[in-house]
This record gives structure tokens, C-alpha cells and sequence, in this order.
């Protein structure tokens, strides 16, 4: 499965979870999409679900993509 990352735009009450302008690790997650969740990788190194407003879609280019993949991987 490709990773995909978005970056976060808000995050009051989490603060000490994410960091706002930070890129993250979006999980795909069905179930939470269906509550306007998303399961995220965040600062603890671990998967939890945020809402959705919290994060912004971002296009990075490919070569960004592959450096991105080899890291995580």
C-alpha cells in the first residue's frame, strides 16, 4: 500500500500530539472516514484517530514521494 501524508493545519487540544504545519502519515481507515476521523501517525510514533478539519491535503512531487517511502519504510 502507497503511504500518503497530509499536513496539519490545527491542533488545539492535541498540542502535545501534533504540531501544526507538520507533514504526517495518513493511514487509510474506513470506519473513521465515515465519522470525519483519520487515522494519523503522530508524535508518540503510534497510529491514533483526529478529526479531519485538523488536516490539509498536500501534492508532493514524485521524487519527494520516493524519499518519503524510503524512511518510513
Amino acid at each position: 500500500m502507497r503511504k500518503h501524508f497530509m499536513i496539519c493545519v490545527d491542533n488545539r487540544g492535541y498540542e502535545s500530539s501534533l504540531e501544526a504545519r507538520k507533514l504526517y502519515e495518513v493511514l487509510t481507515d474506513r470506519t473513521a472516514e465515515k465519522h470525519h476521523q483519520i487515522r494519523v501517525i503522530d508524535e508518540s510514533g503510534e497510529d491514533y484517530l483526529y478529526p479531519e478539519s485538523f488536516f490539509a491535503p498536500v501534492r508532493l512531487p514524485h521524487v519527494t514521494k520516493e524519499k518519503l517511502e524510503l524512511v518510513t519504510a
